[in-house]
């Protein structure tokens, strides 16, 4: 996790405070931070053979001529970090630019949800979803003001992306020092056998591990404390449809903590 945190700013006081959170990810986890001021409408993301192209709304584009003096204004206001705006390094045939995929983190819009898409970076939510599918970075999707987190909370369930989650948690936890709990849902031993084949049960050990009975996260979602920065692997095994289910839609919509999320192709280091 060496590479930048990508930030397309909006020049608006929703874009100030996700900013901000942005900046304080940064400064904890040791990141550069890459701002993206977009003059267009649209811009590209290359995942080798993959492309995804994300729509921004017009908000976007609000008085460019006092955004970079917004994003610094903000940055100054925040911890320090160390940041550049960066340009695109190239445009298609069809003149839409074309940003670098080679990032650590990219912060996305607070909603995942097709219904719910309108905050953020706009009308992207089956964009944002395909971005999780294939990129091999995690998603941070900030909450609507900046809080500070001062915990880390990994929700674990046993597939294969919880436990690529687990893993992004504790590095997290090592790079910033900050306090980790784990979160699940279901029958220890079950859980427990699980992270024997994914290599993580000794780790898992060194840390507060919350199991609660039964099969729904919903009634404990309280658990979770207001200043903490939760990670979670998106679930499923491909399909847009089943990569985003019924846990993952009621989570966004419910938890207001900041989301670090990981899709099917984040690789931990």
């Amino acid at each position: 996790m060496n590479q930048p945190l990508l930030h397309v700013f909006r020049n608006t006081p929703f874009g100030r405070e996700t900013l901000l959170q942005s900046v304080y990810s940064c400064h904890l986890l040791q990141l550069p931070l890459d701002i993206f001021i977009p003059e267009d409408g649209k811009f590209l993301l290359y995942f080798g053979g993959d492309v995804v192209q994300v729509d921004l709304d017009k908000s976007y584009l609000i008085d460019p001529t006092t955004a970079q003096m917004h994003a610094e204004q903000t940055i100054s206001l925040g911890a320090p970090v160390k940041y550049q705006f960066i340009s695109p390094k190239s445009y298609t045939a069809t003149g839409l630019p074309d940003l670098s995929p080679q990032l650590s983190i990219m912060a996305c819009p607070r909603s995942m949800s097709d219904v719910t898409a309108r905050i953020g970076l706009g009308h992207i939510g089956q964009k944002v979803r395909r971005i999780l599918q294939i990129s091999p970075f995690p998603i941070l999707i900030p909450g609507a003001a900046f809080k500070p987190w001062n915990s880390l909370v990994a929700l674990y369930g046993g597939s294969q992306s919880a436990a690529n989650a687990l893993q992004l948690a504790i590095d997290i936890h090592q790079r910033s020092k900050i306090p980790l709990q784990i979160i699940s849902i279901g029958n220890r031993n079950n859980l427990e056998k699980m992270l024997v084949t994914q290599g993580l049960i000794e780790q898992i050990n060194k840390f507060d591990w919350q199991i609660f009975p039964g099969s729904s996260l919903q009634k404990h979602l309280y658990q979770i404390p207001h200043d903490t920065l939760v990670i979670l692997g998106a679930y499923g095994h491909g399909s847009i449809k089943a990569l985003f289910g019924s846990s993952m839609e009621m989570i966004q919509s419910q938890l207001p903590n900041p989301l670090l999320v990981v899709g099917p192709n984040y690789k931990p280091n």
